[in-house]
């Protein structure tokens, strides 16, 4: 790796790993001890051995990169060996404790990060039941005059990973049940605010697996990590395959690993709504939706263009149904409040900064920050706003929702796709028009399109279909599943085995 791809590198996962956390730089990790003596056939020893006594006794908790991952490439060894059933046990294994653990994890996580609501948190972890693990892999054969073609889908080995602070465990556990299901072993580099929480999954998941597989690092992680770890891990020899979260210059600089990158990219998901949608149920679902942990999920609704003829309806429901709307002067001092501006660019600026503190915060602590008490039961504030404004433009992450006129279709779908800022994540229309389902949804070609549902209906919950928190937009594996984790291996037998 050249110096000037380390220094992108490290620049670019800077940007990332304090896109939601600190300000401040994390701390250096503590020196590596000294590698052991070269033996005595001058061949080089790696300071990092698969079998050296110290990887063992950790239960996937290191403090340095490199035995990280030298021991879940160990662990990745085992699992070969062992096969598909031990796949299956471990998937099981972490289905079973997220379940059970759902409560005090949600409450660790909550206690550390100290974003989005707790029910929430919890709520992540009891569904992580829905990620598919081993069974969604199944072969393809082909059979023909000159005998039979099997093409199967193979482990990579050790899967590198950083998780969000987001939604750090249920990531976590989710990335587990496919990496380990598609037969990798995987090591995670947490955000810094969200790794205290997630060692303590990694450890209680990896004492399970080792009573039952006796494998004990099948998911290794960096107790302190820091933007050294995470370069560490990038180009440590067992790790073969990358899985990522960022902007567009933290996925350039993992594609310049010279490493396959499965990279889950931002999100600014727009909401059409016309005059053939159900006024009830599109306002629920808007703040169903964009209220699930106080926005924090990339495919949250995070702003809304409604027709005029309409508009007033919608928020006439969106009020009954969880929503609090604020005047033109309240929506203007939350902007104020929630965003930095450059100087003389003022409000609406495509260039505002989040204030972090507002990050995944309550409504009411919105509310009191522009001097405003709201009355019991608020799931999210929402106002209306023109379609320059910062809350449009920028991935805010925070319960407050704006609400856009438009005169027709046309200028709903070209404000949508102004939003979406073609990161191809996430759209959503509430329209009971079949040519204009089709129109918004040919037009921004986003990952997940929803129809007359709540966003998280796109991952499984009230929609059919899986659930993952890794949704890789920029590279194009999707919502990610235990195929994407592999390499797809042909196996033929020539004029032979074709029975008939």
């Amino acid at each position: 790796m050249s110096s000037l791809n380390e220094t992108l590198i490290r620049d670019v996962v800077a940007e990332v790993l304090g896109r939601l956390g600190n300000a401040a730089t994390p701390a250096k990790p503590a020196a590596a001890p000294a590698p052991a003596p070269a033996p005595a056939c001058g061949c080089a020893a790696k300071a990092s051995s698969p079998s050296a006594p110290a990887l063992r006794g950790k239960f996937g908790v290191y403090q340095d990169a490199q035995e990280a991952c030298a021991a879940a490439q160990e662990s990745f060894l085992q699992l070969k060996a062992q096969g598909v059933e031990t796949r299956r046990k471990i998937e099981e294994i972490v289905k079973t404790l997220a379940e059970k653990n759902a409560e005090p994890w949600g409450k660790i996580e909550f206690e550390e990060t100290k974003i989005g609501r707790l029910d929430h948190k919890i709520a992540k972890l009891k569904i992580i039941k829905l990620v598919p693990g081993v069974d969604f892999l199944r072969p393809d054969a082909r059979s023909g005059d000159h005998g039979i073609t099997l093409e199967e889908y193979t482990p990579f080995g050790v899967v590198g990973a950083v998780t969000p602070s987001t939604h750090s465990i249920p990531t976590l556990s989710g990335n587990i049940v496919n990496i380990v299901g598609a037969g990798n072993a995987v090591v995670f580099n947490a955000h810094p605010s969200a790794a205290r929480c997630a060692a303590v999954a990694v450890r209680t998941y990896n004492e399970a697996i080792y009573r039952e597989t006796g494998i004990e690092n099948i998911a290794t992680i960096v107790e302190k990590p820091t933007l050294d770890s995470f370069a560490a891990i990038c180009k440590n020899e067992f790790i073969r395959l990358l899985l990522v979260t960022g902007g567009p210059m933290v996925v350039k600089a993992a594609m310049m690993t010279g490493k396959r990158a499965i990279c889950a990219g931002p999100g600014n998901p727009p909401v059409y709504v016309d005059d053939t949608a159900c006024m009830k149920r599109a306002a629920r679902s808007i703040i169903d939706g964009g209220s699930f942990d106080n926005n924090l999920l990339c495919i949250g609704e995070k702003e809304v263009f409604a027709l005029d003829k309409i508009a007033d309806s919608l928020m006439t429901e969106m009020a009954a149904h969880g929503g609090y709307k604020l005047n033109p002067s309240q929506v203007e001092a939350l902007t104020k409040a929630a965003f930095t501006f450059k100087p003389g660019e003022g409000g609406g600026c495509s260039h505002a900064a989040v204030n972090r503190d507002f990050i995944g915060k309550d409504p009411a602590y919105l509310a009191q920050a522009i001097g405003l008490k709201l009355p019991d039961g608020v799931q999210m504030l929402f106002g209306e706003t023109d379609a320059k404004h910062a809350f449009v433009e920028e991935e805010q992450m925070m319960p407050f929702i704006p609400i856009v006129r438009v005169k027709n279709l046309e200028e709903g779908i070209a404000r949508s796709l102004a939003a979406e800022h073609g990161y191809k994540h996430t759209s959503i229309i509430h329209s009971h028009d079949v040519e204009s389902i089709t129109a918004m949804g040919r037009a921004l070609d986003t990952t997940l399109f929803i129809k007359n549902g709540p966003s998280m209906a796109g991952l499984g919950l009230g929609g059919e279909g899986y659930l993952s928190f890794s949704i890789a937009t920029p590279t194009g594996e999707g919502v990610s599943n235990p195929r994407t984790f592999t390499r797809v291996r042909r196996c033929v037998m020539v004029d032979n085995l074709r029975i008939y």
